[in-house]
């Protein structure tokens, strides 16, 4: 396979603020401050609080806090309340130095899922209202990045000067339903300080239709391509990258139909993360803070032995895999996912990767909670990045028990060196959606290392210290270092990145006394 090498990755600086530790008072405000002053260029911070100063450094500074569902926290964005917990818990599990990078507290959001309901003479282009169907507008969003604000203002025209009907939820009438945004900010003709301001917007427009050979198709086409010329390449401000539509007609909560279409513009969407260009379809899903998701891999990185074995679970399209078997050299890399839609991302993602790449990269559709070991074993670092609600308990009870498996895996060796026949249906149906790079993995007839490092990616904090408590009380793992990242500033969301070492906790030795002669 053909690959070619990249230019060197920029580095994107981070940021945070200096402001009141205190909690925001629990009522909001009926007014709001004035604009803040121009965004502070500064560097990440530890979890303590530094030089007090006032809370409104930090604001949101949104017009639409009181009634948007986006954002609960309007003071201190640079940190969040759950990070006292965070910082705690950790240090009763003997990691005294987690840190905190606060990255971005503005204009961080480059992909959002917005709902378009009311008129068309007046639409509504926005959120719920908490615990509601009312669609709340929100044009001067301060989390969205610049342009998806200024893509939303070009679609509230073109359903206006058009005449596009939004839907009507009660009775599952109109035209559009929802709108996706998704900005790339991987532009090599721009130095790379200016790359993120200048980024592109991706749209998805979400049709009520079955298809494009519904009577409402032509009004489709207009809007799609009033869009281009307002937004495209030729038109005063180039803000688009590309138009896609997806046909939704379903009555649920669910957003997208299976049916996506590319009306206009660039077929492939890529951002540059982690070291490596990382396609991204519209049905893929992306970090909506893509410069916090950068600055989390690269700290994963350091975590990885040069010439390891990967197993990437919960990969979706492999990035963290991918990203590892780039700049950490890795022996081997094998991804799983349970979505077989990441598939074509990861092959376009491969085709990109430096020619320095000698790695046996694989990509596996399946289930990583059904057999677990079987995606453990030949690995010598675990990555884990499951949903909100934490680890598979299957998955789970393989981790608690890896010491056992251990004994398993050389036992097995010792006693034969024949292979077995595979015959589970679930392990062949992974075989053959699997995708397969690089050099011949090893061959069958070696020992089989297991998991020494897991490294646990997690984006809900309640699920992830019942997992931690679960991993802790087994011995057969213990808490070696840990980092907050504030992927959603403005909420109590912290993403974390934990890592984990084979066997009990080791003390610390003390300093050794000098003897005096």
């Amino acid at each position: 396979m053909t690959l070619r090498l990249l230019s060197a990755p920029p580095s994107f600086p981070l940021f945070t603020c200096h402001a009141s530790s205190t909690t925001a008072a629990a009522a909001r405000p009926l007014s709001l401050p004035p604009p803040p002053p121009p965004l502070p260029q500064l560097s990440s911070s530890p979890p303590t609080s530094s030089t007090p100063q006032s809370p409104l450094t930090c604001a949101l500074h949104c017009p639409h806090f009181q009634s948007c569902s986006g954002c609960t926290h309007e003071f201190n964005l640079h940190r969040p309340d759950i990070l006292e917990d965070a910082t705690d818990f950790f240090r009763k599990h003997g990691v005294s130095d987690f840190t905190f990078d606060t990255c971005k507290l503005w204009g961080w959001r480059c992909r959002a899922k917005l709902a378009v309901r009311g008129s068309s003479s007046d639409p509504l282009i926005g959120l719920y209202e908490e615990g509601t169907h009312n669609v709340v507008d929100i044009p001067q969003c301060k989390a969205h990045h610049p342009n998806i604000n200024a893509a939303v203002e070009l679609l509230r025209q073109g359903i206006a000067e058009l005449d596009i009907e939004p839907y009507v939820e009660d009775e599952g009438t109109g035209e559009l339903r929802y709108v996706q945004m998704a900005v790339t900010t991987h532009n090599t003709s721009l130095p790379a300080a200016e790359r993120y301001m200048n980024g592109k917007v991706q749209v998805t427009l979400v049709w009520n239709s079955r298809n494009e050979n519904s009577p409402s198709s032509d009004k489709l086409n207009e809007l799609a391509n009033f869009l281009w010329k307002n937004g495209g390449p030729k038109s005063k401000l180039h803000l688009l990258h590309s138009v896609w539509v997806n046909f939704q007609t379903s009555t649920n909560n669910i957003i997208f139909g299976n049916r996506w279409r590319h009306l206009l513009g660039e077929r492939d969407f890529w951002e540059h993360v982690g070291g490596i260009d990382v396609s991204l379809a519209p049905s893929s899903f992306g970090q909506a803070n893509t410069r916090a998701f950068d600055v989390l891999l690269r700290k994963l990185q350091k975590y990885v032995p040069h010439r390891a074995s990967v197993a990437d679970l919960y990969a979706g399209a492999g990035v963290i895999g991918l990203s590892l078997a780039a700049t950490r050299k890795c022996r081997s890399v094998k991804c799983i996912e349970i979505n077989k839609e990441s598939k074509a991302s990861f092959e376009k993602t491969i085709g990109r990767l430096p020619a320095t790449v000698d790695s046996s990269i694989t990509w596996h559709h399946a289930d990583a909670s059904r057999e677990p070991f079987l995606w453990l074993v030949g690995s010598d670092v675990v990555v884990v990045d499951p949903p909100r609600k934490g680890l598979d308990v299957s998955l789970k009870d393989a981790l608690q028990n890896i010491s056992s498996m251990e004994r398993k895996v050389f036992s097995s060796f010792e006693s034969s060196n024949s292979v077995k026949e595979e015959k589970r249906p679930w392990v062949l149906r992974a075989k053959e959606d699997s995708v397969q790079v690089g050099r011949k993995p090893p061959p069958e007839n070696i020992p089989q290392s297991v998991p020494q490092t897991l490294i646990y990616i997690s984006c809900g904090w309640e699920s992830f210290k019942e997992d931690c408590k679960s991993l802790l009380s087994s011995k057969a793992w213990h808490l070696d270092k840990a980092h907050g990242f504030n992927f959603f500033p403005g909420t109590q969301s912290i993403e974390i990145l934990a890592v984990f070492k084979r066997g009990p906790q080791k003390k610390k030795p003390g300093k050794k006394k000098k003897k005096h002669l």
